[in-house]
This record gives structure tokens, C-alpha cells and sequence, in this order.
């Protein structure tokens, strides 16, 4: 079968991709931009990718086209190759469509949902399952450091995949996660996001709830039990076993079954009140220990021993753009994230600060593009500044598409905010101001046009 998709360099379509073409399919693609990893994932794949979304891409393969356009959802009505594919009566179908139907039909599906924290999560969760010996297959929104690629087939029974809340296709409007119907869900967080098209919080609790209809009987939900919005959503009806996770130190969560106690390096496991053992962390941060705690709970419904789990979780090495270093120069550390909504922001933050511990007296630098469209149209501006208190210095990448007046907006920053419409003034802000010792937090959920490298050569010595 020949899959051409439209959207190929996103971070789910990209594993799309990765899928059909382990599994004997020819893949082409084309997409409006492409950076890594995803764009190194799919050259190292050796799939042609084409810029842009000419019909002429489509029209090279004869008149018959590709057996099927996989179409994501960043392509929209009045796409120029979208338009084709309608004209021409092109077979087409989305992408969580096509993985359902063939990949995932009859495997037991592990899903990982929540506005926060899906990619870790489920990078851990397929980790767990694979030092177990479950030969899991996986599609995460992102490049696992264990695996080095972002999804695969698996051999084994298990596939464990990121489940994302945004809408399927420009035909189909429901959330990517109703086409999954997992066994095992973990549900980590809810909270308001992706305004562009969720009128309000309400909209998100009811696609998580068609997501909880979809759950076998003899399946299983593991839930933040801290969470209110999840407890709304579960309050609306549910049909599933229910397992409840609590990770803060504070948590009044009575009823959850799985705790996490910060420990060390890590936390103590317990379970309904009973110890379990140490459960070693390489990520920082109280967020990444609530990510690990679902994860051990979501491998112990498929079998995998505590034991297993907790020495699993001692090699995971994380996730490429999730707190990654990119480099030091002048003693000037380059920290790489994707955070991209406020309560992101403050975790990530928090666990840099964590990672470096008493010893680090240096200060952090937070360098935030507001790129998403919910960022962009100002859906986060109120709550933004107190997100990113815990910066010494602040410095906005004011987008020419921004609807917000970042400098208005944050001013409760005070002299350490730095607002720059022009990315090469900012680049040469940041170094001018930093000194040995600081850390510098770029977080973007695109490629922020590169700017890691050219932090990194404004302050290389002359």
C-alpha cells in the first residue's frame, strides 16, 4: 500500500509514518515545515518528504494518486492539496483512523491521556513494558531517549500510545483519543487548553468522558485522584474499574491506591497504604514523579511486577525536548523544553531548579516563545506571569502573530521581563545579560526558528 500524509513532519503523523513503513508500506509526505526530531526520524527513515501542499505533489503519482492520503489535522479546507484529494475523489482518511484500523485492532491498547505530561508518561509506560519483556509497540508524541525513534509495531500483545485531546481531522472534529479504544487508560490532568477549538473547559471534560465510554468494563482507568476536573468528568458516568494516583506530598486524595512520596533521588512507591520500595528518578521535578506513578500502575494492570517496574524506571533516560540540555558555553547551560501552557511552565521551571539543587546559585533564564494557538490568542495571558515567577529573567518572543500585548500583559514581571519582536535582538539580550552559573530555559512547541544554536554562538567567546 502507498500512504502519502499530509502533515507528515507533526509529532503524531510523523509516527504514522514510522508504523506503515516498518510495516512494508511505501510512506510519502508533505508538510508546510519540518524540524527535529521528527524531520531527522523521517530522512533517517529514507521518506521523501515534500514541501508545501501543491497538488502537483499528489499528481505525480498518475492519476490513480496513492492507494490512500493519511490527512492530519493541521490541513484545512481549501488547502491547495486538499482540494485535489476532494476533486479527484482520492481515497483519504485521518490518521488516528487508519492506526486504528490497522494497528491497533486487536491488541490491548494502553492509552495515555491528560493536558499535561502524555509524552513522558507514555515514553515511560512503553519503557516498563519493554524491560518486562512485553515487546510493546508505541506511538508518542515525541523522541524517547531509550528508543530513539518514536513509534514502532512491537511484536508483543501491548501498544501504548499517547492520546491526544485535539480534533482528528477537518472531517472529523472529535478528539484523536475516541478512535484508540484502549483497556488501560491513564487519565494525568485536565485543564483548559487548545483554544482554537474548545469554546471552554466543559468541551475538553466532555471529550475526556467519550474517551471513558469507550473503556471496557474489565478495563481499567488510572486517574490523577487530585484532579477536580477528572473527578467532574468521572462524576458524569463511568463503566470501568477505577484505580486513583496521588503524587503531591500535600495530596488529600483519600481514596487513591498508588502514592508517591518524594525520596531521595526519586519517591517511595506505595500501594493502598503499603510500601513497595524506592522507585529511583532520573527527571526532576513532582510533575515527572506523578508521570512515573501512573505509569507503574498502568504496567501493573498488564502484569509487569513492581520489581521490574522500579528497576525499568531507574534506566529511563526521558524524552527529547523535555528539559533537555543542548549545551554550555561560558559556563551558560542551554536547557531545551516544550512547554507551552502555563502550569508547564511553572513545573518546568521548578524541576530545573530541583535538578540543580542548593548547590546551582545561578540564575535561570526563561525564554518563551508563545507559539501554540491558544498562546497566541491570549488564552493563557492572565495567568502567565505567575507561571513564570520563579525566573530570575524573563524574555518573550513577541510573534508578529501574537493577538496580546506581552509586555502589557506580564508587567507584573517587572524589570525582569524583556519583551523582543526581533529574535536576533533577544538572542543578543540574553547573552549579553547572562554570567557563569545561569541557566537558560528556552520552551517552544515548535523549533523557536533554532534559537538553542544561537544562544549557544552569541555566547561563545569572540
Amino acid at each position: 500500500m502507498h500512504l502519502h500524509i499530509l502533515g507528515i513532519c507533526g509529532t503524531f503523523m510523523a509516527g504514522i509514518a514510522a508504523l506503515a513503513r516498518e510495516a512494508g508500506h511505501r510512506v510519502t509526505g508533505s508538510d508546510a515545515n519540518a524540524w527535529p526530531p521528527m524531520s531527522t526520524q523521517l530522512e533517517a527513515l529514507g521518506i521523501e518528504v515534500l514541501p508545501g501542499y501543491q497538488a502537483e505533489h499528489l499528481q505525480r503519482f498518475g492519476a490513480s494518486g496513492p492507494d490512500i492520503v493519511v490527512v492530519g489535522n493541521v490541513v484545512t479546507r481549501g488547502n491547495a492539496a486538499i482540494e485535489y484529494v476532494l476533486n479527484q475523489g482520492l481515497p483519504y482518511v485521518s490518521g488516528p483512523e487508519w492506526l486504528a484500523a490497522h494497528v491497533l485492532q486487536g491488541r490491548h491498547v494502553l492509552a495515555v491521556a491528560g493536558t499535561h505530561g502524555k509524552t513522558t508518561t507514555t515514553s515511560m509506560l512503553a519503557w516498563l513494558l519493554d524491560q518486562a519483556g512485553l515487546e510493546p509497540g508505541f506511538l508518542v508524541g515525541g523522541v524517547p531517549s531509550n528508543f530513539g525513534v518514536s513509534a514502532r509495531l512491537g511484536r508483543g500483545k501491548y501498544f501504548v500510545i499517547e492520546a491526544d485531546e485535539y480534533d482528528t481531522a477537518f472531517f472529523d472534529k472529535r478528539s484523536k483519543f475516541v478512535h484508540y479504544r484502549p483497556r488501560t487508560a491513564i487519565l494525568n490532568n485536565l485543564e483548559y487548553d487548545h483554544a482554537d477549538i474548545f469554546p471552554d473547559l466543559a468541551a475538553i471534560e466532555r471529550q475526556f468522558h467519550h474517551l471513558i465510554r469507550t473503556v471496557p468494563g474489565q478495563g481499567r482507568l488510572i486517574v490523577n485522584g487530585d484532579d477536580a476536573n477528572l473527578a467532574r468528568v468521572l462524576a458524569q458516568g463511568c463503566w470501568s474499574e477505577v484505580e486513583r494516583f496521588a503524587a503531591a506530598s500535600d495530596s488529600d486524595a483519600a481514596q487513591a491506591e498508588w502514592r508517591a512520596l518524594a525520596q531521595g533521588d526519586g519517591f517511595e512507591l506505595q500501594l493502598r497504604g503499603e510500601r513497595q520500595g524506592h522507585a529511583p528518578m532520573t527527571m526532576p521535578g513532582a510533575h515527572n514523579r506523578a508521570n512515573a506513578l501512573a505509569a507503574i500502575a498502568a504496567a501493573a494492570h498488564v502484569g509487569v511486577p513492581l520489581a521490574s517496574a522500579l528497576a525499568a524506571l531507574g534506566t529511563f533516560r526521558g524524552v527529547k525536548r523535555r528539559l533537555e540540555w543542548r549545551g554550555t558555553c561560558r559556563d551558560v547551560a542551554v536547557y531545551d523544553d516544550f512547554a507551552h501552557h502555563p502550569t508547564a511552565v511553572a513545573a518546568t521551571l521548578a524541576a530545573l531548579r530541583e535538578r540543580e539543587g542548593a548547590a546551582q546559585q545561578g540564575r535561570i533564564f526563561a525564554v518563551l516563545e508563545p507559539r501554540s494557538n491558544t498562546m497566541r490568542l491570549g488564552g493563557h495571558a492572565e495567568t502567565l506571569a505567575t507561571s513564570l515567577a520563579a525566573a530570575e529573567q524573563v524574555f518573550i518572543y513577541a510573534r508578529p502573530d501574537l493577538k496580546w500585548n506581552a509586555a502589557e500583559a506580564l508587567g507584573a514581571l517587572g524589570e525582569r521581563l524583556h519583551v523582543h519582536a526581533d529574535l536576533a535582538v533577544l538572542v543578543a539580550d540574553v547573552a549579553a545579560r547572562a554570567q557563569a552559573g545561569d541557566r537558560v530555559l528556552v520552551m517552544s512547541n515548535g523549533d523557536f526558528a533554532g534559537v538553542h544554536e544561537k544562544l549557544l554562538t552569541a555566547l561563545a567567546p569572540a
